[in-house]
């Protein structure tokens, strides 16, 4: 029943994809592309995606740490079950707290309590799916502000007037580039945080099966 290829190191992985994307963001600044999307913002609306970006990475990387800490605490159990010995005192958490409505239950039907372990604990991640799609519509206003700002100097040229047109020029660039550079931010980021949810949605979901099979065949015959 336990399978060591499957419990490798949540957090491990975790960091492992954390310091790719760290990695990515350095090289965009190395490179001078990162300084010239937030300076050619001058919305700065990529500062904010930026700084949502980063304040739910480290909400993502909280979760996996909460997470990764419940799968260690299955592991033990599940092995105490391979060798039949006596079940391990598991205190605080989702899962203790399961095993205590478990034991209390006896050997009655345990499906409601382990719906209601996947639900508490999926809950959990609803804020990060809510700001990838905050990153993605931040990305769209600052798309519409670029065209507002980009289309603003040609309604207040009242007359044709081509001493203006570099500076009408100049003027519809910046708009443009804020529009552009919001937009990519918005993309990117919501992207990325997508995906780091994804793999703490996974691996959620392989604990709620792996804690569904224990109880069943385990703690639900043993409770009484």
């Amino acid at each position: 029943m336990v399978k060591g290829s499957s419990d490798s190191n949540l957090t491990l992985r975790a960091l492992i994809i954390s310091g790719l994307i760290a990695f990515g963001f350095y090289l965009l600044a190395d490179l001078g592309l990162l300084r010239t999307g937030l300076v050619g913002d001058k919305s700065f609306i990529s500062y904010l995606i930026l700084a949502v970006y980063l304040g739910a990475s480290l909400h993502w990387f909280w979760l996996v740490h909460a997470l990764s800490r419940e799968r260690r605490r299955l592991l033990a159990l599940e092995v105490e079950a391979g060798r039949g010995g006596e079940w391990p005192d598991v205190e605080g958490g989702p899962l203790g707290i399961l095993l205590a409505n478990v034991r209390r239950q006896g050997k009655r039907d345990h499906s409601s309590l382990l719906e209601a372990l996947g639900d508490d604990l999926a809950n959990r991640h609803a804020l990060g799916h809510f700001l990838s799609d905050v990153l993605l519509k931040l990305g769209l206003v600052g798309t519409v502000v670029g065209f507002i700002l980009m289309l603003m100097p040609v309604g207040e040229m009242g007359v044709f007037d081509p001493d203006r047109m570099q500076e009408l020029l100049g003027s519809m660039s910046a708009g443009m580039s804020v529009a552009l550079y919001t937009t990519l931010a918005g993309l990117v980021t919501s992207t990325l945080l997508k995906a780091q949810y994804y793999l703490i949605d996974a691996s959620l979901a392989e604990f709620v099966n792996r804690t569904t099979v224990l109880v069943n065949l385990h703690l639900g015959s043993d409770a009484s």
